[in-house]
């Protein structure tokens, strides 16, 4: 099975007329609006559905238990039994798991099950072995049981044909589990969504060459792919970039021929050397976002020959933070798996903060004794904050004061889909 997704437009990224200052949340609902899925459809096993988007609602081949069955070692009969005591006498045999017993049990007599063990016909209550005496011939036992006692139902859990995962929904081990049980051997899931990263700047060097003065090593490219593999994408590096305008056009050229969505860090500003932006611009679809927002003011984003662009900014703490709280939801819902917003909750803060109305604040955060402790320099230079978090305090729009003991948003990682 093979869909193929509408494109996007060129001008899906335009802003309305005469905003200029974005708000964080009006830039993600322009994002969640105006995106779609870009990715295929194709059928795999199960063997290869980890992590994989569902492209269509998956149903039960077959209910589950699909026969009734016993849910503990013990003694099948017919009916309840009330109090006192009870002796029945044994059919030969006995009901295992994977080994059905052919022949009914008559009324008033009992037969052995062990757990798992399709009831036979006649038998619809077991009692534990624990509750039971048995000579070889007849079993003893004191009720009272229950009509029904220790037994499944056929089709309890998931019953033929009943929807068992929802499309858009990331395969978990847990849904491989129901999927076989339920007698699923492939599932139609969408294409892995592909994201091609581009570093720019003439400062840039591999990590591990020899770096001139004035040069630095290039963090963004290994951070991106890194997220992009958590974030259960595709990566491909399509190196790094100079501050040539040629080259990069070249490297835009082939990224869109490979990609799904193209990634690029450093030159999203309106800098004489911010390439990206001009290229993009030149090509008649270009948005600069500026949005209010900290660390990480500028976002380029446009189209390059029908695939989108998401124009990062160079420093690696902005970079990190505009991909978890833009790019994340928006590839999230072209690769098929819906729009995500990440899940915070309130912590006591274990810091002091004045903030200034008119931006949205992502401070380097992590946990310790119940509290959130945020980085002790706010600087987007410091990459080490980044390594040191384990996920970013947000702090609204308005101004705010905070003292040790207020209540703050803190997001771990893991609610972007990082481990």
């Amino acid at each position: 099975m093979t869909l193929t997704p509408p494109p996007l437009s060129n001008d899906c990224f335009a802003l309305p007329q005469g905003v200029n200052w974005t708000p964080v949340d009006q830039a993600l609902a322009l994002l969640r609006d105006r995106l779609n899925v870009v990715t295929g459809t194709e059928m795999v096993p199960l063997s290869a559905a980890l992590g994989r988007v569902l492209a269509v609602d998956v149903a039960a081949q077959r209910s589950h238990p699909p026969l009734p069955n016993t849910a503990v070692d013990g003694y099948g009969f017919a009916g309840g039994r009330p109090a006192g005591p009870h002796v029945l006498p044994l059919v030969p045999g006995r009901a295992a798991a994977g080994v059905r017993h052919d022949l009914a049990v008559p009324e008033g007599a009992a037969i052995r099950v062990l757990t798992g063990a399709a009831l036979p016909d006649g038998v619809d209550t077991v009692i534990l072995e624990e509750d039971v005496r048995c000579d070889g011939a007849q079993i003893a036992f004191n009720g009272p049981l229950k009509a029904g006692a220790n037994t499944r139902q056929a089709g309890e859990d998931v019953v033929a044909q009943d929807v068992i995962l929802r499309a858009a929904r990331v395969v978990t081990p847990a849904d491989l589990a129901l999927a076989a049980a339920t007698g699923l051997n492939q599932m139609c899931v969408r294409k892995r969504l592909r994201v091609a990263v581009i570093s720019t700047g003439d400062e840039l060097v591999e990590p591990g060459q020899g770096a001139a003065p004035g040069q630095i090593f290039d963090a963004n490219r290994p951070m991106l792919l890194g997220l992009i593999d958590e974030f259960g994408f595709a990566g491909i590096d399509m190196g790094r970039v100079g501050d040539d305008r040629d080259a990069l056009r070249t490297a835009l050229d082939e990224a869109a021929g490979r990609a799904d969505v193209i990634l690029t860090s450093g030159g999203a500003s309106a800098g004489d050397e911010d390439h990206v932006s001009a290229l993009l611009r030149q090509a008649g679809a270009m948005q600069q976002w500026r949005i209010a927002l900290k660390p990480g003011r500028p976002l380029a984003l446009g189209m390059w020959q029908d695939t989108p662009v998401f124009g990062l900014p160079g420093n690696p703490v902005a970079a990190l933070v505009c991909s978890l709280i833009f790019a994340r939801p928006a590839m999230g819902l072209m690769a098929g798996a819906g729009w995500s917003e990440p899940l915070g909750f309130s912590l006591p803060a274990a810091f002091r903060k004045r903030k200034k109305a008119g931006r949205r604040e992502y401070l380097r955060a992590r946990v310790r004794d119940g509290r959130a402790e945020v980085f002790a320099s706010e600087g987007s230079g410091r990459i080490s904050g980044l390594s040191w978090a384990e996920g970013l305090v947000e702090l609204p729009d308005g101004a705010v004061e905070i003292e040790p003991g207020d209540s703050v948003r803190f997001f771990p990682y893991t609610s972007f889909g990082l481990k």
